[in-house]
């Protein structure tokens, strides 16, 4: 396939996990908050692990320097802070109750942030792919692995919210689509400009939300016994080890 159709493609698959939500009208809240604490240390070593291993050893290789790279690693990881605080966007890796305050105004809040967080999702994905077909998968596989927990917990967000079940998981794919909207724009727009850039931005993006985001998620459950918490390390460190072997 070309990289176009690669920037396509895996766009329109990563927005398709937005319908994994669904999932969550099957199992029991108490069965789906045990899968959900492994699912997001998985996606935290996943992503960790796309970061180190695979996105900033991809942009020493872009001939971008060493203070550059420094540069936009801080720049990709404030960025999704200023997003977080800015407009409140979280992720909810949690079943809500009506006791936990997640009303309308909040299903909102989380639809708009969200797909802001897909749109440059999409453009750092895409920047790798520009580089390395390779690379891209990498980075495409810790960001799905990361999409999987989030949309259960945006799912249930808008289900308590008020929204009928079609409908958040139709919104919730209209806010996915973004992602491919920033995939095509870093698309045409490395016709005009170097985007390679955007690998240690995207970097930083994973970090922030693996370290300051997922891993504090898994960290400050309370539910778990020692057995419950191996599975979760093991979880955690699976994810990083999937990224290692996909060292090319």
């Amino acid at each position: 396939m070309t990289t176009l159709a690669w920037i396509i493609v895996s766009s329109l698959l990563m927005s398709s996990i937005a319908l994994v939500g669904s999932v969550t009208l099957l199992l029991k809240p108490s069965t789906l908050k045990k899968l959900l604490i492994p699912l997001v240390a998985f996606a935290a070593g996943s992503l960790l692990g796309g970061a180190f291993l695979h996105m900033i050893p991809a942009a020493l290789k872009a001939n971008l320097s060493i203070g550059k790279i420094g540069l936009l690693i801080i720049s990709g990881f404030t960025a999704f802070f200023i997003l977080e605080q800015f407009l409140h966007w979280r992720h909810t890796h949690q079943i809500p109750s009506q006791q936990d305050g997640h009303k309308e105004p909040l299903t909102y809040l989380i639809l708009f942030g969200d797909g802001l967080h897909n749109f440059l999702g999409g453009m750092a994905i895409a920047g790798t792919f520009l580089i390395d077909i390779r690379l891209g998968i990498a980075s495409w596989l810790a960001a799905a692995a990361h999409e999987v927990p989030q949309e259960l917990g945006d799912f249930a967000v808008l289900a308590d919210g008020g929204w009928s079940n079609r409908s958040a998981l139709f919104f919730n794919f209209l806010s996915g689509l973004t992602f491919l909207l920033g995939g095509l724009i870093a698309y045409f727009l490395s016709f005009k400009i170097d985007v390679s850039w955007l690998i240690p931005f995207a970097a930083g993006n994973f970090i922030y939300i693996g370290a300051s985001d997922l891993i504090p998620k898994v960290n400050n459950d309370t539910t778990h016994n020692v057995k419950d918490r191996a599975v979760t390390l093991a979880a955690f460190v699976s994810g990083i080890v999937l990224l290692y072997l996909a060292i090319p």
